[in-house]
Parts: structure tokens; sequence; C-alpha cells
């Protein structure tokens, strides 16, 4: 099987001295990073215009849902087609389809063409971030390699804090098509830069693409998601429906697993989780996006609601916990490429990120806006700790022919604990805020939040001022909720950490032998000219 590249040169020295050229692919990686990041906070922020233009509220949540699942089905698809037939190839490819995406979005008439469209966006969108981390992987040593995870936090917190102030200033005067065609001049920079100076060495696989098992794994992705999208929504958790798509998620998964110890090329190689440090990560992984995104989800609504602050800069809100994420991985990253260690801070980010749920479980309706950043930026400085390192280490686990496969596995789980976050979170908080409401406002409290227990600004404003009262204290008793179950679960990164194996980082210097009981090949890394 052809799956080695055609010319390789093992310069780990040269990746160290980062010519000009790795820099400018660096730029476009980041610039892509951003494309990947910032669309759907952008897109959120229009959704009420959209529906005003387009019609079709009933359809609404199916903007968002069909670009989550296209993303998450795609995402362990990109990553190994980047194994077998060349990384540089596939990541443009993914790039051209999610700039495709974005201007037939932009010119949909009607809500199913923005629906089917945003889908071809989110196909491409589920390439974007693994071409990123994997071509990274691919030019940069391990231990070089924490110098660049400041950057990478650095533009995960620009999305997250500009999407929506961007989102709004671009809907408000430009209209919401931009919200989709501003992607297209960001992408084309990108793809010329990336052609012209990345030249990674080609290759080609002589296994086909493994078909059977790309379907059974898209199946179970899809019914997970929307299991973790409709349960408590659109259908009740006990629902035929509901039940209907966990059966058949179950069986996809299962099926899926089975087929790809017989599959030649299987699409994710099982082996990959034979070693310790690569399970872990993926697990790590898993339960911080869990907490990273459920507390994005309910912190803006608290502050919101209890504390009044406004809808319109609710990305700023969260500046605390960016803040702190982005700093505490600049000194991670930079702790690692000059020591070579990074043990330490799985588990030192397992135990800031488990007092920093616990803290923010405490607030309550007389909780301080400085009280509750200070509880935010514990929270930042532990997934800080984990968000980087968890790739770093997941990369470190496996061979460079399975670079594309851990790159997409290790987002794949991210991006599933998100869902199960929203939604196992989302479940609870609905439930307390509709239980006390009921509490304190009686048949009037339960009709408030009948449809929804979070209300917007405006529905927040109208009501009289005990019913706006029982809804704080019912926000109030949601977050607790939802921040304390959050904690709990982050107990498991904390023990998972525990158990990870500080292996060599490769291109850290002289490995001691064949790492066989980590599944760790102590090897220089292959860095590709440029």
């Amino acid at each position: 099987m052809a799956d080695t590249a055609t010319t390789q040169q093992t310069a780990p020295q040269d990746a160290a001295k980062q010519p000009k050229s790795v820099r400018v692919v660096l730029l476009a990686l980041m610039i892509t990073m951003m494309l990947a990041m910032l669309d759907n906070m952008i897109v959120g922020t229009a959704m009420p215009t959209i529906v005003g233009e387009l019609g079709g509220l009933e359809h609404l949540s199916w903007v968002v849902t069909s670009y989550t699942l296209a993303t998450a089905a795609a995402t362990p698809l990109w990553g190994k087609i980047g194994d077998m037939y060349g990384r540089k190839g596939t990541f443009m490819a993914s790039i051209v389809l999610f700039l495709a995406g974005s201007a037939l979005s932009g010119m949909a008439q009607d809500m199913g063409q923005l629906i089917g469209f945003r889908a071809v966006q989110g196909l491409g969108a589920g390439g974007l971030m693994v071409g990123v981390m994997a071509i990274i992987g691919d030019l940069i040593p391990p231990r070089e390699r924490g110098k660049y995870q400041g950057m990478m936090a650095g533009v995960m917190a620009l999305a997250m804090i500009g999407g929506p102030l961007v989102g709004g200033t671009i809907t408000d005067h430009w209209g919401w098509r931009w919200a989709f065609y501003i992607n297209l001049p960001l992408g084309v920079v990108s793809l010329g830069l990336i052609s012209a100076v990345l030249h990674l060495p080609k290759k080609r696989a002589q296994a086909r693409i493994d078909y059977l098992g790309a379907a059974l794994l898209t199946i179970g992705i899809t019914a997970i998601v929307l299991v973790t999208t409709w349960g408590g929504t659109e259908y009740a958790w006990t629902s035929a429906r509901i039940m209907e798509l966990i059966g058949i998620g179950v069986a996809a998964l299962i099926g899926f697993v089975f087929w790809q110890t017989k599959a030649a090329e299987p699409v994710v190689p099982l082996h990959i989780f034979r070693s310790r440090n690569f399970t872990l990560m993926s697990l790590i992984g898993f339960i911080t996006g869990f907490a990273m995104f459920g507390a994005t989800l309910f912190l803006p609504l608290y502050q919101q609601a209890v504390q009044g602050a406004s809808a319109t800069n609710s990305g700023l809100l969260l500046l605390p916990m960016l803040g702190a994420m982005l700093v505490t991985s600049m000194v991670a990253g930079r702790v690692t490429t000059n020591t070579g260690r990074y043990k330490a801070f799985p588990i030192v980010g397992g135990v800031l990120m488990v007092v920093g749920l616990y803290l923010l479980s405490l607030m309550d309706t007389d909780t301080s806006r400085l009280t509750s950043g200070l509880y935010m930026a514990v929270l930042g400085a532990g997934m800080g700790c984990l968000m980087q390192i968890t790739m770093l280490v997941a990369q470190n686990s496996v061979e460079m022919k399975d670079m594309g496969v851990a790159s997409s596995s290790t987002t794949l789980f991210r991006t599933l604990g998100s869902s199960f976050g929203v939604a196992i979170m989302g479940a609870l908080f609905n439930h307390r805020v509709q239980d006390v409401m009921a509490e304190r406002a009686g048949s009037m409290g339960a009709k408030i939040t009948e449809q929804s227990a979070q209300l917007d600004a405006a529905s927040l404003a109208k009501l009289p001022a005990a019913a706006r009262e029982a809804y704080q204290h019912a926000v109030s008793s949601g977050t607790h909720a939802a921040f304390l179950l959050g904690a709990v679960v982050a107990v498991i990164v904390l023990v998972s950490a525990l158990f990870v194996k500080e292996v060599p980082l490769k291109g850290a210097g002289p490995a001691k032998g064949d790492n066989a009981q980590d599944g760790t090949a102590a090897q220089p890394p292959v860095v590709e000219a440029v």
C-alpha cells in the first residue's frame, strides 16, 4: 500500500528554523481556521433577519442543524482522504466546497434552499479544522508545535468574541447575505497562499476508500447529533422518534466498529486506540467540548437575564473566560516547547475545569459581574491547559501515516462532546427553569416558559416585575444545575489525565526505543519541504 510520501525529508532542524514560507502557510491556515469557527456565530446573529425575509420560521433550527450534521459526518472522512491521497489537495478541496456552500447560501431564495446549501457548506467545513491540524502536524514537530497553541487559541477567542459583533454589523449595514459572502474573499486569500507556497509530497493509496465504513459512520453520527438536537425540544426524550434514532445510531456504530476490523483501508483504523494516550485524549476532548460549549451557551443567558447585560455584546460577556484560555494556552505551549513535558497540563486543566464549573454553579441573583468574571477566568484557564494539548498528544501518539485520522477523530470527539453538552445541560436547565417558574409564579410562570425556558431580551422586558424576578431566580437555579452537572462530568478529565503517559515528543530529542506499550513509535517527525 503506497500510503507514504514519494519524497520526504526528516529534518526537524529545518522546521525549527521556521522559514518564511512556513510562516506564510501558517497564516493561511489561521485564516481557514477563522472561517471554520466564525461562520456559525456570524450566521446565528443574522438568523432573525433571515427568517424575516425568507419566512419558514418552523424550519429555523434546520439552518444550524444541517450544517452541524454535515460537518460532524464529514470530519472523519476528510481526515482519512488526506492520509490516503495527500493533505494539500484534500484541504484545498474542502475550502472550495465550503466557499461554494457559502456563495450558494448567500443566494438562497427560500428556507429550503438555505438549509440545503448550509449542508453543502458544512461538508466543506468538516475538512477545514482537520486540514489545519493535520498540516501543522506534518510541518511542525510536536515539541515545536507548542509555540502555535497560543495562536490557535487566539483565533478561537477572536471568533467567539467577534463573531456576534461582526454578524450584527454585517447584517445591519450590508444585509444578511453578506454573512455568507464575507467568507469568499478570506477563503480566496487562503487558497491562493496555500496553492502558491505549500508543497507537500503527493500520495496515492492503492486501496479504495472504505465506502461502507463511511456510510455506517455517517448514519451513526447523524443519529447521535439528531438525538442531542431534537431530544427534549422537538420530541420528548422518551418519544418513539428519539428511541428509533438511538436504536439506529447504536446499530450503525456497532456495525461500523465490526467492519473496521475487516476493511482494507478503514476510515478510522482501530489500532490508533491501542495507544493509551490517544484514547485518553479522545475522552478528554469529548468532556472539554461538553463543558466549553455548555458554558458558552448558558453564561451569556445568565448575564443577560439575571445581571441585565446587553444581548448585543454577548460575545464580550465571555471575555474573562476566553482571555484566560488564551493566556494559559500560550503559557502551556511555550513550556511544552522549552521542556518537552506536557503531562502536568491535562492534570492542572482538569482541576481548574472542575473548580471553575463548581464556582459557576454557585452564582445566584446577587452575584456581581466581577465575581462571575473571576469564576469564568478559572474555567477558561482550565480549558486553555486542555484545548491544544489534547490535539498535540493525540498526534504524537500515532504514526505519520495516521496523522489525518488522528486529527479528525480528536476533532470529532470534541464536536460530539459539544452536542451532548448542549443537549444534556440544556435539558437540565430547561427543566429547572420551568419548575422554579411554576413554583414562584404559579400558572402564569408555567405559561411564560411553556414554549421555551430561554426568553429573549424583548420578551423579558415585557414581563411584569414579579414574573421577571421569578424568571431571574429560575435562570439562576437552571445555571446552578447545569454547571454542577458539568463539574461532576469534568472529574472524568482529571481522572483520565492522571493516567496519561508522558511519551517524549517527536522532534524533542532522542527517544528511548519504540514505545510499544503506548502504541507510539519513537521516530523523527516527517517534515515535508515547503
